[in-house]
């Protein structure tokens, strides 16, 4: 069994900037737009979403919500979205299918029909939590933001040499475009201030 391909697990924080691209992608958000919402632990449905720290920073930037890592900031960033265009996102990413890489034992997790989807599940898989990803399809997935906004199938076999010697190459090949090249950008450039500034670094 090959975990990478094989296991699933709640991606955490590493979704979130898949998330915040969606939204910056759809215009709801630009990275200098202020989170109305960030004051205090947000109530929903019964639940309460707090930081993963519990501090709290009125009116940060949506670059500084992915710096701080920051939950109730996700939040906001996935009620702008909505469940339809969260959920079509996620399709976008391929978190639906397999990611067709050339490995026997590759899984797919299962993703809710969005009947079955409640507004504190929107609000959960904005930090990625509450949802399912192989490593594959996280690393696939998050490749996008490092390549343009383009989704590649995802490859370990670069040729095959025939009995005969002919050797045949592997084209590269991609698979969708999920985000724009500018979007891809803007969150790359967050994700190096969020290196150099944010809580990554204590």
């Amino acid at each position: 069994k090959n975990p990478f391909i094989s296991d699933t697990y709640e991606p955490g924080s590493t979704f979130k900037p898949l998330v915040m691209a969606a939204a910056i992608n759809e215009g709801l958000v630009k990275p200098e737009t202020r989170c109305t919402s960030c004051a205090k632990p947000v109530e929903i449905g019964g639940y309460t979403i707090k930081t993963w720290n519990d501090e709290y920073k009125p009116n940060l930037t949506m670059a500084e919500v992915l710096e701080r890592s920051d939950n109730t900031g996700m939040v906001f960033v996935a009620q702008k979205l909505g469940q339809k265009r969260m959920i079509d996102y996620i399709k976008k990413y391929g978190f639906d299918e397999p990611t067709g890489i050339d490995l026997q034992g590759e899984v797919t997790p299962f993703l809710r029909p969005q009947n079955s989807w409640y507004e504190i599940d929107l609000a959960t898989s904005s930090f990625g939590q509450g949802i399912s990803v192989s490593p594959i399809q996280l690393l696939s997935s998050f490749s996008v933001l490092a390549n343009k906004g383009v989704r590649m199938l995802p490859q370990v076999v670069a040729s095959v040499e025939t009995p005969e010697g002919k050797v045949i190459k592997i084209e590269p090949k991609e698979v969708g475009k999920p985000i724009t090249e500018k979007t891809a950008k803007l969150i790359t450039e967050i994700l190096v201030q969020t290196v150099d500034k944010g809580e990554a670094k204590f």
